[in-house]
C-alpha cells in the first residue's frame, strides 16, 4: 500500500480535511503522515486522532507595513523547505497533498523539488497564495467550488469539502448539549478559535433581538461557541439568559446536529458541516481574509439560497432582523433545501480517489 504525506496546518479548515482524508486513506490501508508547523494547532490535532506527525518551521508569507516580506518569516520559511525536503527525502512517499496555508506549503514545494507528486484541495472559491505558488507543478487540484478564480485550465477536480460524515438525531444532539427541545436552536459559530469581533457583538444584538428569548415564530435559545480564550468575557454577559449558553468550545457533530440557523464566518470548512446537515447560515465573512476569500465563498452559498450575507460592518445594524426572518418557518425550510443541496458527502472519497489516482504505484 502508498504512503502518503497530507501537509496541513494553521487553521481547523485547513486541518480537518486533512484528518478526514486520513482517515480514509487509513481505511484503505494505506500509511499516512501529516506535515505540518512545529507546535502549531496541526500537531496538537494530530495527536488527538492519534495520527503520526512531522513538524517543520513555517513562515507566514505575510507582508510588513512597507509592503515588503518579513525576513524573519521568509528564513522560517526556508528553514522549513530543508526540513521538510530532509523527511520527504527519507521516506519517499508515493504523493504529498496539500491543504493550502502557510504551513503547508514546505511539504508541498518540497515534494515538488524531489518529483514527488502533489496533488492540493482547493476549499475556497479563489485559489489561495500558497496554493497558486504550486498549482502549475501539481498533477490535480481538487476544488470545493465548481468555479475557481485563479486556476490553471486543466487542473481542477471538483470533489467538494471533506468534512466528519456524522449525524445524530436531533433529540440526541440537544440532550448532549444539554439544550431545550421546545425551542429552535441558533448556533454561533466563529472558527475553530472563536471569533472576537462576533463575540464582542452578538450576545447584546442577540438580547434585544430575542426578548426573554421569544420570536414572533417561537422561542429561540442560543449556543454561541465563542472561542476557549474568550469564555471569560462573553460568559458573564449572558449569565441572566436562561436560553443563551455561551461555551469555549462544543462538539461540532451535536452542535450541528441540532441547530436550526447558523451564524458563521465563511471559511469553508463551517459551510461545508453547515450544508451536510443542512442548516441555514447567516455568514459574516472575516474581512482579513487573503484576498478577501471568505466574501467569495460566502456570495457563492448565498447565490445558492442557503444563506445570506451579512459584512461586519453591518452586524450590529442588521443581525437582529436577519435571524427573526430566518426563522420563520417556510424560509427556513427553503435555506434548509437549498442547504442540503450543496451537501459535501462523499468529498473525503472523491478526493481520497483523486490522491490515489496521481499516487506512484511505488515508491522508490
Amino acid at each position: 500500500m502508498s504512503e502518503v504525506v497530507l501537509s496541513t496546518g494553521g487553521t481547523g479548515g485547513h486541518i480537518y480535511p486533512a484528518v478526514a482524508t486520513a482517515r480514509e486513506l487509513l481505511k484503505l490501508g494505506h500509511r499516512v503522515t501529516l506535515l505540518g508547523q512545529l507546535g502549531g494547532m496541526e500537531e496538537r490535532i494530530a495527536a488527538e486522532q492519534q495520527l503520526p506527525f512531522f513538524g517543520v518551521q513555517a513562515g507566514k508569507l505575510a507582508r510588513s507595513g512597507q509592503g515588503r516580506a518579513d525576513p524573519r518569516e521568509l528564513l522560517r520559511a526556508g528553514r522549513g523547505l530543508i526540513e521538510a525536503r530532509r523527511f520527504l527525502g527519507r521516506l519517499r512517499p508515493a504523493v504529498v497533498v496539500g491543504f493550502g496555508g502557510f504551513a503547508s506549503l514546505p511539504g508541498v514545494l518540497s515534494a515538488q523539488s524531489l518529483n514527488i507528486p502533489t496533488v492540493l484541495h482547493e476549499q475556497n472559491a479563489r485559489l489561495g497564495l500558497t496554493q497558486r505558488l504550486a498549482a502549475r507543478r501539481a498533477k490535480a487540484v481538487g476544488t470545493a467550488y465548481p468555479t475557481i478564480a485563479g486556476l490553471p485550465a486543466g487542473k481542477g477536480v471538483l470533489v467538494g469539502m471533506p468534512v466528519r460524515e456524522e449525524r445524530l438525531e436531533r433529540a440526541e444532539a440537544l440532550a448532549r448539549l444539554g439544550l431545550d427541545p421546545q425551542r429552535l436552536t441558533l448556533l454561533i459559530m466563529g472558527g475553530s478559535q472563536g471569533s472576537l469581533a462576533l463575540n464582542n457583538v452578538l450576545p447584546e444584538v442577540l438580547r434585544a433581538a430575542l426578548p426573554n428569548g421569544e420570536s414572533p415564530h417561537g422561542p429561540v435559545q442560543v449556543l454561541h461557541a465563542c472561542g476557549q480564550r474568550w469564555l471569560s468575557n462573553v460568559a458573564p454577559r449572558v449569565a441572566d439568559l436562561p436560553w443563551y449558553t455561551a461555551e469555549g468550545y462544543v462538539d461540532a457533530v451535536a452542535a450541528w446536529s441540532a441547530a436550526d440557523l447558523a451564524i458563521t464566518r465563511a471559511g469553508t470548512g463551517a459551510l461545508a458541516e453547515a450544508a451536510f446537515h443542512g442548516v441555514p447560515t447567516l455568514m459574516v465573512p472575516l474581512p482579513e481574509s487573503a484576498e478577501n476569500h471568505q466574501l467569495f465563498n460566502a456570495r457563492a452559498v448565498e447565490a445558492s439560497g442557503a444563506g445570506q450575507v451579512i459584512e461586519q460592518q453591518h452586524v450590529s445594524a442588521q443581525m437582529g432582523a436577519a435571524v427573526l426572518e430566518c426563522v420563520a418557518p417556510q424560509r427556513r425550510r427553503t435555506m434548509h433545501s437549498a442547504a442540503l443541496a450543496r451537501t459535501p458527502a462523499g468529498a473525503t472519497r472523491r478526493l481520497t480517489e483523486l490522491v490515489l489516482a496521481h499516487a506512484r504505484q511505488e515508491a522508490p
